[in-house]
């Protein structure tokens, strides 16, 4: 097997490399942290399995089917045989550092792919040999290029019917607009699949079954594949040649390019986003894994190939860089928060600058508070190992900080920094939830504000008509999973209703009004005027706050007090009480009382007068609309269009592929409850379906007045 390369040492990684403490267990150059990411059932977690087992990281491989694998610990995960929350491993591979992060495919948890790819280096695409690109391939893939993380593609289930390594490539190019330049060509198709050509050393890979895969043979190419394998790495030297001086160079001189010229040169345009390295096995039959950690360690990159991390100077706003050494100030993020049974709460973090050492005290801008660090440990799945600190570059958790959340910077108080937050989607479902007893009450709140701190896209509201706890995810299948969270890890008695629609509201047309609050308090006056006109946006835009009066009508103070108000209003619509949307707010008009105006009565005819602006601008109900991907047998597709139409859907594409139909529409998440059981029976368990929120859109007049008399 072809060894993993030397990596030449630039001045860059030189520097760094003379700050590196002497405690550490790798050299940064020697560090990938990269996470595996696709669609639902395309094999991320019996990859990241297979890449354990052969690294000596574990000594059995596990199974996601049997509900073994070590990735997917949950009872859920194991129960349903998919991964819920992300699970983070070390593991090494030719004296190489590999850090892992193996991320769910569901749509319900796309959060956990965000918060991994912000503190992530370089990343692992796992594609479907049959299906190819799917809908939460194309999310994933789109997260990834917003952090402009580089990628490695591996197309797996080569064994299995109807696999098309040449389909899979095409979808790469014409879906996600993806530069794929394969390094390898599959042996062999569906049952028949036996190993992999390497297009750089012109070598067949083939992968001992009497040793689970662990041997990895070398042999000539097969005869018959001989010319095609020639052909192929003739376009792989010409579209590197097109790419990178060195290789042109090369080329010039021998078409046959070295394949170390050829690897140095993947690398340097991998790191700049410029190609995508493609490799291909099954994972599940134990092929092509070694290649892949090769690649993993050749192309992906370090911590110090990336640029510095930037931030801001919580009081200066100055832009603050950190470079990656462990001589550099303190700083790093919390991406993730765990509740753990036998520690408490577990944060996880990337160390991006300096030591976090044991008993230290690390500053935390957002409650501008010190606190001091309990456990340091490193993470393998649902185990702990306890280190004395983690040292620039790595990933691990921190245990007993209970101030800490979801995207805080934890820094050196004296060289302040925060890094940038993460983003995160609203949520689209809500679920009514109530203790069984008053003696229940606690433990629910306490639970729900554990769930709150571990998932930012699970939000907890009071509903102020019926009392109710009303509690928020991303859909059936997320709110189901903390449903049985609660009771199986918490011991909550309570009670929950059935999923409902998080519907949004906004308004059609242009409008304004005004507002006077004067009232007397507690012996004093109060006074605010206000003028507010609003006006709609496009769909997805979101909302904007203005104020076009002058300081001296409208004082600082009141103008704040003024704006706050607004956002109060914005978060309770006028038709359902649901949150407004996609509109321009602007402060046309105000007057100021010199003695009686206060902070409160601003803010109060700020949401008086919202309130009368959103009447007259003809309110409109939004629904969320999904994405919606079928793929089901020829012979029940008439009844499967039949049964979208039923349900407002509006088919966007059909296409079809060798062994089934695939339908593709967009359809209102109000019509979707209960999904799975209709396929299930219209297709008699033939058909598969995912789908992923894409945008919201006015519900029919019709069908609001029915959702609102509810």
């Amino acid at each position: 097997m072809v060894a993993v390369m030397e990596q030449p040492k630039t001045k860059e990684r030189s520097a760094a490399a003379s700050r590196e403490a002497e405690g550490r267990r790798s050299p940064l150059a020697r560090i990938r942290n990269i996470g595996i990411m696709a669609h639902i059932d395309a094999g991320k977690t019996t990859t990241s399995e297979r890449m354990l087992f052969y690294t000596g990281r574990l000594y059995k491989m596990g199974e996601v089917h049997d509900g073994t694998a070590v990735m997917d610990w949950m009872a859920q995960e194991q129960e349903r045989g998919i991964t819920i929350t992300s699970a983070a491993t070390t593991c090494f591979w030719h004296d190489h550092q590999i850090n892992i992060i193996d991320t769910p495919g569901h749509v319900d948890f796309t959060v956990e792919v965000e918060r991994a790819l912000r503190v992530l280096d370089g990343a692992v695409g796992i594609f479907c040999g049959v299906a190819g690109v799917q809908p939460q391939s194309e999310t994933v893939w789109r997260q990834a290029k917003h952090y402009k993380i580089p990628c490695l593609a591996f197309v797996n289930k080569m064994d299995r019917m109807g696999a098309n390594f040449e389909r899979v490539l095409r979808q790469l190019r014409e879906k996600l607009a993806a530069p794929v330049v394969p390094l390898q060509l599959p042996v062999g198709a569906e049952d028949d699949f036996c190993g992999v050509i390497d297009l750089l050393s012109m070598r067949m890979l083939c992968f001992d079954e009497g040793t689970l895969g662990a041997e990895v043979i070398e042999c000539e190419i097969p005869h018959g594949m001989r010319d095609h394998a020639e052909l192929e790495r003739g376009g792989l030297v010409e579209t590197l040649a097109e790419k990178d001086e060195k290789v042109l160079e090369a080329y010039m001189v021998n078409a046959n390019v070295d394949g170390e010229i050829l690897m140095h040169a993947i690398r340097r345009l991998t790191l700049s986003n410029t190609i995508v390295p493609v490799l291909c096995g099954s994972a599940l039959k134990n092929k092509g894994i070694q290649p892949l950690l090769d690649a993993v360690c050749r192309y992906l990159p370090s911590p110090i190939d990336i640029d510095h991390v930037q931030g801001h100077h919580p009081k200066t706003e100055e832009i603050v860089e950190r470079e990656c050494n462990d001589q550099a100030p303190l700083s790093c993020l919390a991406f993730k928060i765990a509740t753990d049974p036998y520690i408490g709460k577990l944060a996880f973090v990337r160390v991006y600058s300096g030591i976090l050492k044991k008993g230290q005290n690390v500053y935390n801008p957002r409650t501008q508070k010190r606190d001091r660090l309990g456990r340091i440990v490193r993470l393998h799945a649902n185990h702990r190992e306890e280190v004395d600190a983690l040292y620039a570059g790595e990933i691990g958790g921190i245990a007993g900080m209970k101030q800490v959340t979801t995207g805080d910077t934890l820094c050196a108080e004296n060289q302040p920094v925060i890094l940038e937050r993460i983003d995160f989607p609203d949520p689209v479902m809500a679920m009514a939830i109530e203790p069984r007893s008053q003696a229940d009450k606690k433990s629910l709140q306490d639970a729900l504000d554990a769930l709150s701190e571990e998932d930012p896209t699970f939000k907890i509201a009071m509903d102020e008509e019926t009392g109710q706890t009303i509690i928020r995810g991303m859909g059936e299948l997320h709110l189901e999973i903390l449903k049985d969270r609660m009771f199986r890890e918490f011991k909550v008695q309570a009670r929950a209703g059935k999923p409902m629609v998080a519907y949004r509201e906004t308004i059609s047309g242009e409008a304004q009004a005004e507002n006077t609050f004067e009232r007397e308090i507690g012996g004093r006056g109060q006074f605010a005027h206000i003028v507010l006109a609003v006006k709609p946006r496009e769909r997805s835009q979101g909302t904007v706050i203005e104020c076009h009066v002058s300081q001296m009508k409208l004082p600082a103070e009141f103008r704040d007090a003024a704006i706050n108000g607004i956002k109060d209003g914005l978060a309770t619509g006028v038709l359902g009480n649901y949150p407004l949307v996609d509109m321009a707010v602007d402060i046309v008009g105000a007057t100021v009382h010199p003695t009686d105006s206060t902070d409160i009565a601003f803010r109060t005819a700020a949401v008086m007068a919202l309130r009368d602006a959103v009447k007259t601008g003809h309110p409109q109900l939004l629904e969320p609309i999904m994405a919606l991907e079928i793929i089901t047998p020829e012979e029940c597709m008439g009844d499967v269009l039949g049964d979208i139409n039923g349900r407002r859907g509006r088919v966007k594409q059909m296409e079809a592929t060798e062994v089934a139909q695939i339908i593709r529409a967009d359809v209102p998440l109000s019509e979707l409850f209960g999904y799975a059981t209709s396929l299930r029976s219209l297709t008699k368990g033939r058909a598969s379906y995912s789908m992923e929120p894409k945008h919201f859109e006015i519900v029919p007049e019709t069908i609001q007045e029915s959702i609102l008399n509810r």
